[in-house]
């Protein structure tokens, strides 16, 4: 098949504006496939690629690792994946199948992993070229503007409870209640937890409520520590917050033996007394999102359950505007562009 021509949304280096460029999309090559942008939602970890960070980036660089599409063609050696199919894209953008993580069956922490938008172009665009092994089927009852943010929130949040170690009817706290908390609040209630959410103000308590939460706590007024302890403590705290002493001071309401899980990234390293992890065997870990299959388990579960994010969407053509809303931190909740296809 010839190549394609199609809008893409580019950053030309590393704190660059976005431009909007027209280019060529060409025939997968063997292990890929070709995927028909329709929606692709906007998300803070694509400031890496807006401003430079800490991964090596050759620009210019198409962002975007919450893709939803359509096959549009595929390349060699691709023998599940078809012309027609919805699939989706996440943050893991294919592994090398080779390396110790791999060969242990670990994917995800491929050392030679690819990343959407960050070491291959993304989404913020008409077309994706990606490996096949990082795709996900999409159900037909999600919509590809709902799909979208799941592939990483989505993911984020409900890959990091079902490993958590956590059991229905187990008290389970998500701190934050915003573009990831909002997910990981209706993925806990959802899976049979005692669900407790933590936020800012006392508005956001009829929201956490409507979300599936069995108790709020504001943390303006009250300490979510002493809180959860009130309640038997937490057997696991999802932070998703960007907030240090936040993240830090809710340690303390973590049952003996329980967790702190770590999704969102602070703004700055926090400080935890180690005594209060060593005697009670607390412990603190951090987990990434998770491989195609495991986006595709998590579209499944929202399907079956209904969870969906609340989400704002803007054309392709506004990626600039979209980005800042984000950015802003004053969208409810997620933000996702839209191709018209």
């Amino acid at each position: 098949m010839p190549p394609v021509t199609g809008r893409a949304i580019q950053v030309p280096a590393a704190g660059g504006a976005f431009q909007l460029v027209t280019k060529e999309f060409p025939d997968p090559g063997p292990g890929h496939v070709r995927i028909r942008v329709q929606a692709c939602g906007v998300c803070h970890s694509d400031a890496v690629t807006k401003f430079g960070g800490f991964l090596e980036i050759d620009y210019p660089r198409v962002p975007g690792h919450e893709v939803a599409g359509v096959v549009d063609a595929v390349g060699a050696d691709v023998p599940l994946f078809k012309v027609g199919q919805r699939v989706g894209l996440g943050w893991h953008g294919g592994h090398c199948n080779f390396c110790e993580p791999c060969r242990r069956g670990d994917f995800v922490l491929c050392q030679n992993g690819q990343i959407s938008g960050i070491t291959f172009d993304g989404g913020y665009a008409d077309y994706v070229i990606a490996p096949a092994n990082a795709l996900a089927f999409i159900p037909e009852s999600l919509a590809d503007a709902d799909a979208a943010p799941l592939l990483c929130a989505g993911i984020t949040t409900y890959n990091a409870l079902r490993n958590s170690g956590a059991r229905p009817g187990d008290t389970v706290a998500i701190l934050g209640i915003g573009g990831l908390g909002h997910l990981g609040v209706q993925y806990a209630a959802k899976s049979g937890y005692r669900t407790v959410a933590i936020a800012r103000g006392a508005d956001k308590g009829p929201l956490a409520k409507q979300l599936g939460a069995h108790v709020y706590i504001d943390s303006t007024t009250q300490d979510p520590a002493k809180e959860l302890q009130k309640l038997g403590g937490a057997v696991v705290i999802l932070s998703t917050l960007t907030n240090a002493e936040a993240l830090a001071s809710a340690v303390l309401g973590i049952v003996p033996g329980g967790k702190l899980i770590v999704v969102g990234v602070p703004d700055k390293p926090f400080e935890v007394n180690a005594g209060v992890l060593v005697i009670p065997r607390r412990s603190i870990a951090g987990w990434p999102s998770g491989t195609g299959m495991d986006s595709e388990d998590t579209l499944n579960f929202s399907a079956l359950t209904g969870i969906k994010p609340m989400i704002e969407t803007y054309p392709l053509e506004k990626a600039e505007e979209a980005f800042n809303r984000m950015m802003s931190g004053k969208a409810r909740f997620r933000v996702v562009l839209t191709t018209g296809a």
